[in-house]
């Protein structure tokens, strides 16, 4: 397709889906959507995505329900929930969990931010303060207990989604505290060991741990209402048929805590839970992802075809990569390492204090991952030139290193002023979304959200390894694995090389979970989690890629295209551990 007709799809994509996803979360302009910050009591500033219905006045206050997400996620993951909620009637405060999205760091201050969600909750003058409920999802869930623990007056009911009472300071539960809990803890959660105490989530029922919070000495029976709502001592269990991450993206889920809190709140309409609208809009956020990501493609094109950038464009040479059982060596090899490293490496960059310079820890550790799987790619890549690759013409030419024999620092450069510029108009298109229509572009785990001024900063730290990473990464796709195929076959060809080994990587691990067991590494719950982000991150690398070597015949403005936008996607994202 050419890149005006290009240009105008992308920009299609991103409207329809903003206009979509506004529609669903405002409930059709019957919810006023707004994006709050406010200082807590310790001076940080909290941030968080309030819904009004139009019902909720000063004169006619509504229920209030605070929702607060899990660990490395933000105020948007928790968009079903709100969504619901707001639907029948609540105001909602969706927040951003301490050092989360928007809400100043370290991550974990102040038990999570949760009690600070609660106190500004309750001050809205739109909210019945003897009306509350709250809402969390696994870290969220202790968010939600320790505000509860810290104002045992200011709520009426709970919910934990994917969490427990008794885990990293949320405090254990008691006959009348705290008052009507629901738990909804899924059949193939991964974190049931570490939160009940039961390896295997489908015995978390029949646990200690569960039996002591429902005052039984029975296994506890999902969907059998303990206890007395009235008196606030109610206990209700569930466990929906899905993962961890799913609950927040599962209509059953969502449907057990909006059927809780209208039976424990008053004032919620009585619109069935099966009435559930809020997978629109993640179907709208997904269109503006893709939207966004398509739009660099033509941008790039367009660049390249100005007097200042003509230079860098050209074409590949003839490929002098590896051929028959050598191509297919190299294919596993690149598929199956950064996979295989995942787990080790990311523990070695476990040991990679937050500091000034990498405050946010999981970054700091898919940034080890990174370097590491980027030199031994180097080295492999080496080896393979030094035994092969050279005896069949391969040069730094033909890997789209040099530019007429020599390296050019100059074309280097200008093709890092490209990258950036390739970006902006992505960049400004997600940034009006979030202004315009108060969304941002994402699907169940994943998300590209906008930097706010801390994160422009944190990614200057993380950004050069980002792109060190990708430059090896677009050697070896360019110079070993390229064949002469159509620009279709080589991109689907790059995609499944660069997110295939993570996609098996993940059927590896839950298969013995979806047979009734745990995790294959039960103790990488988490990172299994993460890794379902890497497919799409690297799909999404391999396909810019493929383009702009295609189009360049170098390197170097993929590469650095990808690597910038990794590090904005993955900062964006993260939780910040240091505070300064």
């Amino acid at each position: 397709m050419k890149p005006i007709p290009l240009v105008v799809l992308a920009l299609g994509l991103i409207l329809g889906g903003d206009v979509l996803a506004w529609v669903i979360q405002t409930d059709g302009g019957a919810v006023d959507v707004r994006d709050v910050r406010w200082t807590g009591s310790d001076g940080a500033r909290m941030s968080g995505l309030l819904y009004v219905p139009d019902s909720a006045t000063p004169t006619d206050p509504a229920p209030g329900i605070l929702a607060v997400h899990g660990y490395i996620n933000s105020r948007e993951t928790q968009d079903g929930f709100a969504i619901e909620f707001a639907r029948r009637g609540a105001v909602v405060l969706a927040l951003d969990q301490s050092g989360h999205g928007y809400s100043d760091p370290p991550a974990f201050r102040g038990g999570f931010g949760g009690a600070e969600g609660l106190a500004y909750l309750r001050s809205l003058d739109v909210v019945d303060t003897d009306n509350i409920g709250l809402e969390g999802h696994s870290m969220g869930g202790w968010a939600v207990l320790v505000a509860a623990a810290g104002a045992p007056d200011d709520y009426r009911s709970i919910v934990i989604q994917g969490s427990s009472t008794g885990t990293s300071g949320a405090p254990d539960a008691t006959d009348d505290w705290p008052r009507n809990l629901s738990v909804v803890f899924s059949k193939y959660d991964e974190f049931s060991g570490f939160m009940w105490g039961e390896p295997i989530p489908g015995d978390v029922p029949r646990g200690e741990k569960l039996m002591a919070a429902f005052g039984t000495t029975e296994p506890v029976v999902p969907g059998r209402v303990y206890g007395s709502i009235a008196e606030g001592t109610a206990r209700v269990f569930h466990q929906p048929p899905v993962t961890h991450p799913a609950d927040h993206f599962s209509r059953t889920a969502i449907g057990h805590a909006v059927d809780w809190f209208q039976q424990t709140l008053t004032g919620m309409a009585p619109l069935p839970h099966s009435n559930q609208r809020w997978f629109w809009k993640e179907f709208g956020n997904l269109l503006g992802a893709i939207g966004m990501i398509l739009l660099l493609f033509p941008t790039g094109t367009l660049l390249l075809r100005s007097a200042w950038f003509r230079d860098i464009a050209g074409t590949p040479e003839p490929t002098a990569g590896a051929r028959g059982a050598a191509w297919w060596g190299a294919a596993v090899a690149f598929m199956a390492l950064p996979a295989l490293t995942l787990f080790p490496f990311k523990t070695i960059g476990g040991r990679v204090s937050a500091s000034a310079w990498f405050p946010q820890a999981i970054t700091s550790q898919i940034m080890v991952w990174a370097v590491l799987v980027g030199a031994i790619s180097a080295v492999l890549f080496g080896i393979w030139h030094a035994t092969s690759g050279r005896k069949t013409g391969g040069s730094l030419e033909t890997y789209g290193l040099t530019s007429s024999g020599r390296v050019s620092l100059r074309l280097i450069g200008k093709s890092l002023v490209l990258a950036i510029l390739i970006l902006i108009p992505a960049y400004a298109a997600l940034t009006l979304s979030a202004a315009v229509f108060t969304v941002d572009f994402r699907f169940w785990v994943f998300a590209i959200k906008p930097m706010g001024a801390l994160h422009g900063r944190i990614a200057l730290s993380y950004v050069l390894p980002f792109i060190a990473f990708c430059l090896v990464y677009a050697t070896v796709l360019f110079g070993q694995l390229r064949r002469d195929a159509s620009t279709t076959t080589e991109m689907l060809t790059s995609v499944v090389l660069s997110a295939g080994g993570f996609v098996a990587l993940i059927v590896v691990q839950y298969t013995p979970l979806f047979l009734g067991g745990t995790l294959m590494i039960p103790a990488e719950s988490l990172w299994s989690i993460i890794a379902f982000q890497f497919v799409p991150m690297m799909s999404i690398v391999a396909l810019v890629n493929v383009h702009f070597q295609r189009a360049t015949g170098r390197v170097y403005v993929g590469a650095f295209v990808s690597g910038m936008l990794v590090t904005w996607i993955v900062v964006a994202s993260q939780a910040t551990h240091y505070s300064g």
